[in-house]
């Protein structure tokens, strides 16, 4: 259960894709066998609503959100031809009730981290400051053109 004014009530770090391909048997102890990422056992966190980060690697990828994380997580990892299917092998997600949470979580994330995201975060964006702008300018001229 959540604490109040909590925002986050649970997360997994940087599980494996490969959960989404494991095979296991089913809650009833049958000898049929059912996808760890579908069945319950152990990711009830997969049902439950959030925000989800794709890395390839260590490097963040993909952010996203859903009313249950499990759809979108098994489509990424199901779906060998999707535009974002073979380019990820690990996620990390984070169990966000509050709808508009959500979409605070998944924009600050996204402004936060490089990623292949086209979305654009609703969130303003402070101006580049003169004074930064003159200084990285000078940064970049004096790398490209050192003293000898």
């Amino acid at each position: 259960m959540a604490r109040k004014n909590q925002i986050v009530e649970e997360y997994a770090r940087m599980w494996p894709r490969e959960v989404f391909d494991c095979l296991i048997p089913d809650e009833h102890g049958t000898r049929r066998k059912v996808i760890l990422g579908k069945g319950r056992q152990g990711l009830d966190l997969v049902n439950k609503p959030g925000v989800y980060v794709l890395y390839r690697n260590d490097i963040p990828y993909y952010i996203g959100q859903a009313k249950r994380l499990r759809h979108p997580l098994w489509s990424h990892a199901s779906s060998p031809g999707a535009r974002y299917g073979n380019f990820w092998n690990y996620f990390s997600a984070f169990v966000i009730d509050d709808p508009k949470m959500r979409d605070e979580v998944e924009g600050i994330l996204i402004a936060a981290m490089p990623t292949a995201n086209s979305a654009k975060p609703k969130l303003r964006r402070a101006k580049f400051p003169l004074a930064v702008s003159q200084m990285v300018r000078r940064i970049r001229k004096y790398q490209a053109n050192p003293p000898l």
